[in-house]
């Protein structure tokens, strides 16, 4: 717990406010002393804190250049972060840590804007203590309850899984049905509805005319009948003498 806390607080997205409230809380349930986890936190969060100014005193803006965007810290934000320390600087260190992004940069912005050690120290202390206080009393206090809950999920845990099975059979069961209504066939089975004549009907789309019922499509017309009429017939076009007959 106390190498998260102590993390969290010196510019790296760690859970460590998680970590205190589950030390905590295991703490309500009789099994951790609470003031130890008081001790440690308060210990961490200081140190980490710290770390995090020693950070930002000797190299603030290399390390906001190179690792601020995984912090959320970017150079315009740190810029303007920097002007507000400068009037506000002891007040946002104490409560800093309940706000998440600033709990991990707090101490880096505070050296980087060069914070007097003096009014930075006192604040860290005083906002470690307000945070860990809060947190681990919240904690504590869930805690002395989860037994007594404990205790009852114990004695009506019977009861709790025969209605978890309840559920997953029906579940199962509705699955079932469910696919089975999904490979029913088709009312009037396979073919209904087709493009198939009934007797009398005309032929189904795209079928031609039966045999010998006509010319086929694209066909021309059918020939002469024998015996028919030719018509007039162009004059003779050899020259202009009578044939030796009409002599």
């Amino acid at each position: 717990m106390g190498l998260l806390v102590l993390l969290d607080n010196c510019g790296i997205p760690v859970p460590g406010q998680t970590i205190l409230v589950l030390a905590a809380v295991y703490a309500g349930t009789g099994r951790m002393s609470i003031a130890a986890v008081v001790v440690i936190g308060v210990v961490a969060a200081v140190v980490g804190n710290t770390l995090g100014y020693l950070i930002g005193r000797t190299g603030g803006h290399a390390f906001v250049h190179r690792w601020g965007r995984y912090v959320a810290l970017t150079p315009a934000r740190m810029a303007r972060a920097e002007g507000f320390f400068d009037r506000n600087g002891p007040k946002v260190v104490t409560v800093a840590r309940f706000i998440d992004g600033l709990r991990q940069t707090n101490g880096i912005i505070a050296g980087t804007s060069e914070m007097a050690w003096r009014r930075f120290q006192p604040a860290n202390v005083l906002g470690a203590l307000l945070w860990v206080g809060a947190w681990a009393t919240a904690g504590y206090l869930t805690g002395s309850d989860i037994g007594p809950l404990y205790e009852r999920a114990l004695r009506y845990q019977v009861y709790l899984l025969a209605a978890l099975g309840v559920v997953v059979v029906a579940l199962v069961v509705r699955a079932v049905l469910h696919r089975r209504r999904g490979k029913r066939p088709p009312e009037g089975g396979p073919g209904a509805g087709a493009g198939a004549t009934g007797d009398g009907g005309t032929p189904a789309d795209g079928e031609g005319p039966a045999d010998g019922e006509g010319p086929a499509d694209g066909e021309g017309p059918a020939a002469d009948p024998a015996g028919a009429d030719p018509g007039p017939q162009p004059p003779d076009q050899r020259s202009g003498t009578t044939s030796n007959e009409d002599a």
